[in-house]
């Protein structure tokens, strides 16, 4: 179902960008340093390779919830989709405008009845199965290092499939887009993603 997504990307897209505004816009040269700066950030997911939820784990933490999981992805997703270009705006956790994590915290709660931390430093540490890349299913979270410093959270998004992720990346950009986390900023900046649905209440209210 959310591979029709894949389509509505324009090539456009791939144009590298600094993450959560929560940093100003940077020049070309600068962003190019911090991609440099921020290869490192990469060694601190390694740290975290034995924690690798494997399927059995993954299933037991959802305790049964597991064919719930790819409904909720497809209604915050969806959501998610229908408020491309809603502005950035520092702080904001409505459509009026959004913030990173301000972003994936309105579609949480809004879909799936979850209320996420606030801040990125905290989200990433949710008591949520640590994932790997190559097992990357929508609806998991997405964890960068946009600012050069190693392996420090700053940014955060959600995976659409087909490699593609959403998020309110920044002022500049024009808020909520879909990237590419095969481009080489995104890859390069990418720390860990966490299986977060997998926290989902039993049974989830409809949104009315």
């Amino acid at each position: 179902m959310l591979k029709r997504f894949a389509p509505l990307v324009p090539l456009a897209l791939v144009t590298l960008l600094f993450g959560c505004a929560a940093h100003s816009p940077v020049s070309q040269q600068e962003q190019q340093q911090q991609v440099k700066n921020s290869v490192t950030a990469q060694s601190s997911s390694v740290l975290f390779q034995e924690e690798l939820a494997t399927d059995k784990e993954l299933a037991a933490f959802a305790d049964g919830k597991s064919y719930q999981l790819p409904v909720l992805a497809d209604s915050i997703l969806e959501r998610g989709m229908s408020l491309i270009g809603t502005r950035y705006r520092f702080g904001g956790t409505s459509e009026a405008g959004f913030d990173c994590s301000g972003f994936i915290g309105y579609l949480f709660r809004e879909e799936a009845g979850m209320n996420l931390p606030r801040s990125t430093r905290e989200m990433i540490n949710v008591n949520a199965p640590l994932v790997a890349r190559s097992a990357l299913k929508p609806g998991d979270l997405l964890f960068f290092a946009t600012n050069g410093r190693r392996g420090r959270v700053s940014h955060a998004g959600i995976y659409l499939g087909d490699n593609q992720f959403i998020h309110s990346s920044s002022r500049k950009s024009g808020g909520v887009r879909v990237d590419s986390l095969g481009d080489s900023y995104w890859s390069k900046t990418f720390i860990e993603a966490k299986r977060a649905l997998a926290m989902a209440p039993t049974v989830v209210t409809a949104r009315k």
